[in-house]
């Protein structure tokens, strides 16, 4: 572990950071970047809703349903399954939190654009975070 972490990072552990454009994040010296602490845990958060079942060939059951929501016309319906998938998979794939709530709406501006707030607690410090994920759907009678 690298001595360079926090007490309370290395409590949590630390991680590779992943790129959304790239894949895997790039240091200044050109080895792996990684992550540690509270960043670690929004990193894990992020690829655990952006990664859908069965894209994982050897952990096909990784991952968030929200993907298959993707054609839902937004309602009350379809934030409450986006909370309940969310809230699942979090439950399961990252042990670190515990889900405090998880909101759902329709962006103001991009009418295809939902954001999802989640509510968590941190388990070995008890801190309570914030993360907000954007997930566009694609709404019916477009092509």
């Amino acid at each position: 572990m690298d001595k360079s972490l926090s007490i309370e990072a290395s409590f949590i552990g630390a991680g590779w950071a992943f790129r959304r454009d790239s894949g895997i994040g790039i240091n200044s010296q050109g080895n792996i970047a990684l992550v540690s602490g509270d960043q670690d845990i929004a990193k894990s958060i992020f690829i655990i809703l952006s990664t859908a079942p069965g894209e994982r060939v050897m952990r096909t059951e990784f991952g968030c349903g929200i993907h298959d929501l993707v054609f839902g016309t937004p309602g009350p319906q379809l934030f409450g399954m986006v909370s309940y998938y969310v809230t699942r998979a979090l439950g399961r794939w990252e042990p670190r939190i515990e889900v405090i709530d998880v909101v759902c709406k329709v962006d103001e501006v991009e009418n295809e654009k939902l954001v999802i707030s989640i509510n968590y607690r941190v388990r070995q410090t008890n801190n309570e975070r914030n993360l907000v994920y954007p997930f566009y759907v694609i709404p019916r009678g477009r092509d």
